[in-house]
């Protein structure tokens, strides 16, 4: 009988039907070091919430545990990778929070358009002061949404039902499915922003989205707008809401999240026109529930079928089959996460090609490590061979899957394009070594490492434009560790890519300069990992 270890609190519906079930069920609360290790060395299952924390040196050399569920979405207090080092896969319930964090938006976007809160505390302390909440209703003002989610689009299913216009910005969500929930998308934040009433956020917290809500972008929010964030702190910089609420430029703002965790003391709580909750986006009776249940069926799922759902690491996938794909799924993670900062625009598309020896393998996975980089930067929850298929077409993304086993100008080859109602992106890479390399960009042939901090430029190709690029980097001394550049012809006088190495992120201003260079018709920052940098889900293997 499969024992199921407790290691935090859970709704007794959840027990009852693990015991129902048949399994050993036994609660431990509050494990630390050894003594949590002992008990897990002493289980079949796990589940728990955010409050235990299962590090490498709980996990390592464990031989029994097989699964562990995290009731709830996030899985920073289990280390992915060690848990995979040791063969346990681990699941998440990330539907079970979804309407009452959306439900917890509403509430917030009302207590803030009505007063509430400023209006309770002036009766309580014996005021009847109706001149001062004079507040704004719902109906007829424009929402604004960054990101479409599940809880994205909890809210703007809410929202709709309140008789507002929604409008939202998320990259991978196509035009004709946000159109299906009621929601006008738009192709870029700065486009968002100055429309809307109210500005609601539902992403994750990456290096990309930190502060994705500043100084500028609260600037460009229209005078007496509203900000909602029951999503992750560190979306928004603090210091500068404080700035924009002080000088009036925001009516109010509504934080069920901070940077930091708890937070007892901030100097916005001072402020009457701000409402703060102690994350509580997920606190409702039934969202406990859920979580407890979803928890106790993935755990059935598991012993009574062998069936694993709702995964956020690989080891469903046998580590032989990653050994022999390695490599290539070191490329194909690569260009999804290149494309996905380039394009920048609603993807209604992505085709992958497999062509050459490497298709003749299971080319279901290097379309898996594809998406898994399209998705690593926009999703906040962890993404992976496993899952990453799944979620990209939740967003509305066709994803189309070819393979060739002709051997064209690579033995092996990996061709990725991306489509919008505004352009077609491609991209393609293989191999040289064991090292990634792109080998062609939209239309143009080059040999190019997939690493580090890249430029890509496009320009028409003329004499001295690559030596004025190089003058404007020299002088802001920012260093080029490698520069390739490629033609769409053969011919001088077409289109051209360059592609730039650089030793450090440059500043704005070069940028800048670089992107008024004529004949110059774009330049864009994409971040890669380091040459020997490995998404989490490979750490751990060797290639054959």
């Amino acid at each position: 009988m499969p024992r199921v270890l407790i290691l935090d609190p859970l709704s007794e519906e959840g027990i009852r039907m693990l015991n129902t079930a048949g399994l050993e069920v036994e609660q431990k609360f509050g494990l630390k070091g050894s003594e949590l290790r002992e008990a897990l060395g002493n289980a079949d299952g796990a589940i728990c919430r955010s409050g235990v924390k299962l590090t490498k040196e709980v996990l390592e050399g464990n031989r029994r545990l097989r699964v562990i569920v995290r009731a709830g979405v996030g899985v920073d207090n289990i280390d992915l990778e060690a848990a995979t080092r040791e063969g346990i896969i681990v699941m998440n319930t990330p539907g079970a929070n979804t309407i009452a964090t959306a439900e917890h938006t509403i509430a917030l976007m009302l207590a803030l358009a009505r007063k509430i809160c400023p209006a309770n505390t002036s009766l309580q302390q014996g005021r009847w002061e109706r001149h001062r909440f004079l507040g704004k209703q719902l109906y007829g003002k424009v929402l604004g949404i960054v990101g479409l989610g599940r809880v994205g689009r909890a809210v703007a299913e809410r929202a709709n039902g309140l008789g507002m216009k929604v409008l939202a910005f998320d990259p991978f969500v196509s035009a004709a499915w946000a159109r299906e929930w009621g929601v006008e998308m738009l192709g870029s934040l700065d486009e968002l922003l100055p429309q809307v009433d109210f500005l609601s956020l539902h992403v994750p917290l990456t290096e990309q989205t930190r502060h994705m809500i500043g100084r500028a972008e609260l600037r460009r929010l229209k005078p007496g707008a509203y900000l909602i964030n029951c999503s992750r702190g560190g979306v928004v910089d603090e210091v500068a809401l404080h700035e924009v609420l002080r000088d009036g430029h925001l009516a109010g703002a509504a934080l069920d999240v901070f940077e930091r965790e708890p937070c007892t003391s901030h100097p916005l709580f001072g402020l009457e026109n701000v409402v703060c909750t102690p994350h509580l986006g997920a606190s409702t009776q039934e969202a406990q529930e859920q979580v407890a249940i979803e928890a106790a069926e993935l755990i059935m799922e598991y012993f009574g079928r062998g069936v694993v759902k709702q995964a956020v690491n690989a080891v469903a996938i046998a580590p032989e089959v990653l050994r022999d794909l390695f490599g290539f799924l070191n490329v194909a993670y690569r260009l999804g996460l290149l494309l996905a900062q380039v394009q920048g625009d609603n993807i209604g598309r992505c085709r992958v090609r497999v062509e050459g020896e490497v298709a003749r393998r299971d080319v279901r996975l290097l379309t898996a490590a594809v998406a898994a980089g399209l998705l690593e930067r926009v999703v906040d929850e962890p993404v992976n061979l496993v899952n990453a298929e799944w979620l990209l077409r939740q967003r509305g993304v066709q994803l189309v899957e070819e393979r060739s086993a002709q051997v064209g100008d690579f033995s092996s080859l990996i061709h990725v394009e991306l489509d919008s109602p505004e352009r077609r992106l491609v991209a393609a890479g293989t191999l040289f070594g064991n090292l990634p390399r792109l080998v062609h960009f939209r239309d143009c042939r080059l040999e190019s490492p997939l690493e580090g901090i890249m430029m890509l430029i496009t320009l028409h190709d003329r004499p001295g434009v690559i030596g004025k690029i190089g003058t404007i980097f020299g002088s802001y001394r920012v260093n080029i560790a490698q520069m390739t550049v490629g033609r769409n012809t053969d011919q001088p006088g077409g289109e051209q890519v360059a592609v730039l190495l650089l030793d450090e992120q440059p500043p704005p201003e070069a940028l800048t300069q670089v992107r008024e260079a004529a004949p110059i018709h774009s330049a864009q920052i994409v971040r890669l990992p380091g040459r020997y940098e490995l998404p989490w889900w490979l750490r751990g293997l060797t290639p054959r």
